[in-house]
């Protein structure tokens, strides 16, 4: 872990923090709870508890076939739980007051894989969404990843079997929409196509 100049004592239950304040990952190295949360602009938010199964199987489903359609090059795949830090110019490591866990993240760039996660923008982030993180995806962490410079976003509904795929594009994202029965096709790597009938195969009705 990246030392720090000022120690500060661990953090063992997620009631300690102070909702109000501002948080850098020197903090987060500090948390020592089993709740999952992100810092996001200095703030923390909660994340959703354990995902339900049809968010697992799809989940699955597509790290499968990213991993098919990328094996042989140089990129890696990391599922969640995989720490992604974004950091502003002049800003250490240790500073950084974004630090997020996407479902999955593709990083092709091998210096930005460091052992705590990923330090920048991963080349392709996917994003699956739960009820209680909704709002949050779709407007705050996708705010985040186009500030930053994240090339491609995908975003999930696994309720209404679509995918909505943000591709950045001066410095903006332009939204297309892909919908059971069509087969996303990715703007990064060539190679990559998601057929979305074979990902929400095996979802399952409540």
């Amino acid at each position: 872990m990246n030392a720090y100049p000022e120690q500060k004592p661990t953090i063992h239950r997620v009631e300690e923090l102070d909702f109000s304040a501002q948080y850098c990952a020197a903090d987060y190295w500090r948390f020592r709870f089993e709740e999952m949360v992100e810092i996001i602009r200095g703030k923390i938010f909660k994340m959703a508890p354990a995902p339900s199964s049809n968010h697992q199987r799809v989940q699955n489903k597509l790290n499968y076939r990213l991993n098919q359609a990328l094996e042989q090059g140089d990129c890696e795949i990391f599922p969640a739980p995989f720490d992604v830090y974004l950091r502003r110019s002049g800003e250490t490591f240790a500073e950084a007051q974004n630090i997020v866990q996407p479902d999955i993240c593709v990083v092709c760039d091998a210096e930005k894989i460091k052992r705590e996660g990923c330090l920048g923008a991963p080349d392709l982030v996917v994003e699956i969404l739960s009820p209680g993180t909704r709002r949050k995806d779709l407007t705050v962490k996708k705010d985040l990843y186009e500030e930053f410079g994240v090339p491609e976003l995908w975003v999930v509904s696994v309720p209404e079997r679509l995918l909505l795929r943000f591709d950045l594009q001066g410095g903006s994202y332009r939204q297309s929409t892909f919908v059971e029965g069509q087969t996303v096709s990715s703007t990064r790597f060539q190679n990559l196509e998601i057929v979305l009938e074979e990902v929400f195969a095996d979802i399952k009705e409540a």
